[in-house]
């Protein structure tokens, strides 16, 4: 009998915002909900202590430090810094299992598994759509121009009985959205000068000059901002969160435009 693989933290590779390499996913949920909450911060700091020695912290922000948890040597180091630091502003992350181990229980965050949060990713050849748009306001994007892009969805809730929400249920839910964008014309709606029954009027001074298109309207897709790969990612979410279960709170669209680049979009869905 074949046995199924193990599969490790380290197997994964989690990247935030700025392009940092994380270690775990419990540092990317912090880089997440930090970027979520507008709070600057900065990745494996280095400090340097009291004594003279130097120790890399997870994450500064302008309002104190966060450590997560992930091992004894991070309980080492944390305590050091609590030692060095002791005017500083220093939060805990992580199992509770490595966070029982420290006494000052008014800075540590620990999470268990009651209730079970859990999340579930899907990447499939059926999320994928070709489409055109205009960037007005950079000049080698200001004519028109298409791509063909990829889509993988990240749900994030309340799991019941070990499962978040069925694959087939959820990739069904996701196809009828990125469906919705395939072969359409995706442009700011500020550009739009005139509209009759069946057509748009498309006008704007760019970097190439002045521009002048008339476009079916069941072809084109308005946006309330510019047609940037990260507008489409949030207009994903927008489509998707309605047709989602109440146990899932959160949403996550990676659009990937060409080869290894995209853009991530992380939303709390609010109901």
């Amino acid at each position: 009998m074949t046995s199924s693989p193990t599969i490790l933290d380290s197997d994964f590779r989690y990247i935030d915002k700025n392009g940092n390499l994380l270690r775990t996913r419990t540092e990317l949920t912090v880089a997440q909900m930090l970027s979520f909450l507008e709070e600057k911060y900065q990745y494996n700091h280095t400090i340097t202590l009291k004594d003279g020695n130097e120790v890399t912290v997870d994450f500064k922000t302008n309002k104190g430090l966060i450590e997560v948890i992930d091992g004894d040597g991070d309980i080492a180091k944390y305590k050091q810094i609590k030692e060095y630091l002791p005017n500083d502003k220093v939060m805990a992350i992580g199992h509770a299992k490595y966070v029982a181990q420290i006494k000052e229980l008014q800075d540590i965050v620990f999470y268990d598994k009651t209730p079970q949060t859990g999340s579930i990713f899907l990447e499939d050849a059926s999320f994928s759509f070709d489409y055109a748009h205009i960037l007005p306001l950079v000049e080698k994007c200001s004519i028109l121009h298409g791509h063909t892009s990829s889509v993988m969805v990240e749900l994030v809730g309340q799991m019941k009985d070990n499962l978040l929400l069925d694959f087939g249920v959820a990739k069904k839910i996701i196809k009828e959205v990125v469906n919705i964008f395939d072969h359409k014309f995706f442009i700011n709606k500020k550009y739009l000068k005139k509209e009759d029954e069946s057509h748009y009027l498309i006008q704007f001074e760019g970097p190439k000059g002045m521009f002048e298109l008339q476009v079916p309207k069941n072809t084109t897709y308005l946006l309330e901002g510019e047609a940037t790969v990260e507008n489409l990612s949030s207009e994903i979410i927008k489509l998707l969160a309605p047709k989602l279960p109440i146990n899932v709170e959160a949403v996550g669209v990676y659009i990937y435009e060409g080869y290894n680049k995209g853009s991530h979009i992380i939303s709390n869905i609010s109901r």
